[in-house]
């Protein structure tokens, strides 16, 4: 090897960058634990939109709003990205503005409707961004034999640090549950700063090996744009060129909005709908968070004997399996002689334990499929499917409220997990993985 191919051959990776970029799933977990799902969804559906209107639409509304912002930016800030060789300073840009604006949620009130929304819409943008930027790090550090399970580590870790958090904001909102406004205004600086120490790992101990494309060495930010969307450009020939991927980031993005209603109104559904109390929602999620570590572990494990296919096809079955529980609670519960509430309790150990391995073998797939030199673009472009799965999530909420019924609702998102099974049930994955026409 000569001293130039030395200069230019990337840093060994070490068991301490594994653990890094695993810890970002430790700290991003605190942002959509605490914000979307436990804590903030509910104040903002009691507190925030004023008496009388269509609640679960407004929140939708947000988290829409968020995820077309995101969809617009991921597949061009991925494709400036990997023109730069640049991906820590996207991570940790992304990782500032997430932080930013849920401290400054603190002081949205009561009625405050249209701060609360530009809010929600921002922190929750950013978060996908830096998602996808993390993640695009991932076939620089695994080999395809270790992806799945260093994959499955970082969503192992990701439900602790949700725990982590809520225990935290628990203390601090207190029993009285998401009611107490100051209460839950401080909790959301509080969840800024968690995310942004909890980062730091990740940031400091993840080696950038990215290097510029040839002839964009020094390359200015204008230079980078008009590449970018040069890249974009030409996303209808990469669809062909790698159409396993593409085929299976279409059948991603319909389970996945199952599994984002799940995640954006699961609070909201156990406080209105069952009555929960803080207290019952720091045990739901200490459920939820221990079955969701063990799934994406145990999984992770699983998938590397029968592959991410088969691995994301059970899990889907576990979903359906669950939701269909919840929608018929009452009559379960009335056969079982068992109070709904302890009922749900056992369900969400079902559904918990499909929550991260479904995430993360629907990732390692996306590393697996994912050219080397287009890795940053490519989770650009499964963080755009993802959005645009949210968006069709959150047609949950307005069913929700033109039915006037959140269990009806639930036969939307048990069609959602049938639908993504459906469609990824042909599709030849385990075939090699840069498949092209």
């Amino acid at each position: 090897m000569s001293a130039a191919d030395a200069v230019a051959a990337p840093p060994p990776v070490r068991k301490r960058e594994i653990f890094g970029w695993a810890m970002f799933d430790f700290a991003n977990s605190s942002y959509t634990t605490v914000v979307i799902t436990a804590v903030y969804a509910e104040f903002f559906t009691e507190h925030v939109v004023p008496a009388g209107a269509a609640r679960d639409s407004y929140w939708s509304l947000a988290i829409v709003l968020s995820t077309v912002l995101a969809l617009g930016l991921s597949p061009l800030v991925g494709a400036i990205c990997d023109k730069s060789g640049r991906k820590k300073v996207y991570l940790l840009g992304t990782t500032a503005a997430c932080s930013l604006a849920t401290a400054a949620l603190a002081l949205v009130g009561p009625g405050d409707l249209g701060a609360g929304v530009a809010l929600v819409a921002l922190s929750n943008a950013a978060f996908m961004l830096s998602e996808s930027f993390c993640a695009s790090f991932l076939p620089e550090l695994a080999t395809e034999k270790t992806m799945g399970k260093i994959s499955g580590l970082g969503w192992g870790l990701g439900y602790f640090g949700g725990l982590a958090s809520l225990l935290l904001v628990g203390s601090i909102v207190g029993g009285e549950g998401p009611g107490e406004v100051g209460r839950t205004q401080r909790a959301m600086v509080v969840t800024a700063l968690f995310f942004t120490a909890s980062s730091l790992p990740t940031l400091l101990l993840v080696r950038e090996r990215g290097r510029p494309a040839p002839g964009f060495e020094g390359a200015g930010l204008g230079r980078l744009l008009r590449a970018g969307l040069g890249e974009l450009k030409q996303t209808a020939g990469l669809a062909r060129q790698h159409w396993v991927l593409f085929r299976f980031l279409l059948a991603f993005m319909v389970y996945m909005a199952g599994l984002e209603a799940v995640i954006k109104f699961v609070g909201i559904y156990a406080r209105s709908e069952l009555q929960f109390g803080m207290g019952d929602l720091q045990t739901l999620f200490v459920i939820l968070q221990f079955s969701a570590a063990g799934g994406a572990f145990a999984f992770g494990l699983v998938e590397a004997r029968i592959g991410a296919k088969p691995t994301v096809l059970a899990t889907l079955g576990l979903w359906f399996v669950a939701v269909m529980a919840i929608y018929g609670l009452g009559a379960l519960s009335a056969a079982a002689g068992v109070e709904p509430k302890r009922l749900f309790f056992a369900v969400a150990l079902l559904a918990g334990t499909g929550i991260g391995a479904t995430q993360s073998s629907s990732r390692t797939v996306v590393g697996l499929l994912a050219p080397p030199e287009r890795s940053a673009q490519i989770f650009g472009f499964w963080g755009m499917f993802s959005r645009l799965g949210t968006i069709l999530g959150m047609s949950f909420g307005v069913a929700a409220d033109l039915l006037h019924s959140r269990r009806t609702a639930l036969l939307l998102v048990a069609s959602f997990f049938v639908a993504g099974a459906v469609l990824l049930w042909p599709i030849p994955i385990d075939r090699p993985s840069r498949a092209r026409a």
